[in-house]
């Protein structure tokens, strides 16, 4: 009782609320600042993860576009509920490319940091299609129109040397070979052995079916990457960090 009457004194005099509040932040900051002073990097080296395809690219400007980040997050936090249900637990590497990154909290829907290879790629066009179709309890709106949009990448180049001055690594061949490798992705018929030498484990497919590349492509092709540069089975963490 003694203890909760101190408590009820800070909490009726404003100044000195404000005054230990200040001070609980400032050592509460401290606490987590002054040891990144002491870090070479923040963020974990891990093998495997690659920039974006110009295909991958594109299709996460439509995933953000279209708000598909305001109904699932893309983070999957180290508990064993979510990493049973998910998988492995997020990487701070996994995101060190995402300009801005697609973590967030809200779950309307699944989180979706492990979805890539979870479906085929006919299912995501059904779902993207008619989401109602293959889970019939989802209240996700409709995206058929994605497969009307052609798109053929003549401003991803552009969009690739934005992301290269805020430090993702796009080398010199990855640019002159934007547009090339933009369309190759789609086209399992083209010769994509420089888009595979250039991003390792790039997914080549026809992805929504339909002879001309369109939207609903790229958004697959984001969708099939999400989760799967690194390789979790022989995944060993830093225990340094």
């Amino acid at each position: 009782m003694a203890f909760l009457d101190k408590h009820k004194a800070i909490e009726t005099h404003a100044t000195l609320l404000l005054v230990l509040s200040f001070l609980v932040v400032t050592i509460g900051g401290i606490v987590q600042i002054v040891p990144l002073f002491y870090l070479e990097n923040t963020i974990e080296d891990v093998e495997g993860v690659r920039p974006y395809t110009p295909l991958e690219l594109a299709g996460r400007d439509i995933y953000i576009r279209e708000g598909c980040y305001v109904c699932h997050s893309q983070m999957i936090r180290p508990m064993r509920d979510e990493v049973e249900r998910y998988g492995h637990y997020s990487l701070a590497a996994e995101s060190k490319y995402d300009h801005p990154f697609q973590w967030g909290s809200k779950r309307t829907g699944p989180d979706l940091a492990r979805v890539g290879g979870r479906y085929s790629d006919a299912w995501h066009v059904d779902h993207l299609t008619n989401p109602q179709s293959v889970v019939p309890e989802s209240v996700m709106p409709k995206y058929g129109y994605l497969l009307n949009r052609e798109i053929d990448g003549r401003y991803i180049e552009g969009i690739m040397a934005t992301h290269r001055i805020v430090g993702v690594p796009y080398d010199d061949a990855m640019m002159e070979n934007a547009v090339a490798d933009f369309t190759a992705q789609g086209d399992p018929n083209s010769d994509y052995a420089g888009l595979q030498e250039r991003y390792a484990k790039a997914n080549v497919s026809n992805f929504d079916g339909q002879p001309q590349l369109t939207e609903m492509d790229a958004l697959i092709a984001y969708l099939q990457v999400l989760g799967t540069m690194v390789d979790f089975s022989t995944f060993t963490p830093d225990a340094s960090r």
